[in-house]
């Protein structure tokens, strides 16, 4: 509150004062409220990148027209691991698809009737719900390759986005 240098006494403040400046020191709020604001910006701008699941390619796992965020920073210290879901840029920046990383560099995959093989063993999955017929020849991935595939295997393999994507076209690592 201010005090009044006549009588030495505090003066109440306006109401939109009060209302408008939080706390006793307005200034300090202020610089506050505008460091959270860049920080907020810097971190869903260039950090956490919030994206919503279009499809039902990676159900039950997400589900269409749930939101969540891909961390840009996943894979600044170690490269993608097997069985991270992340992702993938395609079609410029707003065309990007969520996929599991099943193949890492350097390693053959294919599939034989639904089952998924890793240079010739069998890949345990326990995220896969729900089995498939897949049957394809096997694929020896390079050495900044990943082979991506979504969750839900029910439909026919012609019918899916999946394969061998390049390092530089990972986006970062879904959160949830």
């Amino acid at each position: 509150m201010p005090i009044d240098t006549a009588t030495g006494q505090s003066q109440p403040q306006p109401h939109w004062v009060r209302v408008i400046a939080v706390g006793r020191n307005p200034t300090n709020t202020l610089a506050r409220v505008a460091i959270l604001i860049g920080v907020s910006f810097v971190v869903f701008h260039f950090i956490l990148l919030p994206i919503r699941v279009d499809g039902i390619s990676m159900q039950p796992t997400y589900k269409s027209g749930a939101v969540d965020f891909v961390d840009r920073l996943a894979y600044a210290w170690h490269e993608p691991r097997r069985g991270d879901v992340v992702s993938v840029r395609f079609a410029g920046y707003h065309l990007m698809l969520l996929k599991r990383i099943i193949g890492l560099p350097g390693e053959t995959v294919a599939f034989d009737r639904g089952r998924v093989l890793i240079n010739g063993q069998p890949l345990n999955e326990p995220y896969e719900r729900r089995s498939c017929n897949w049957t394809l020849p096997p694929k020896t991935l390079g050495p900044d390759e990943y082979f991506i595939v979504g969750d839900n295997r029910t439909m026919p393999w012609q019918d899916h986005m999946f394969g061998v994507v390049e390092r530089y076209r990972i986006v970062g690592k879904v959160l949830f």
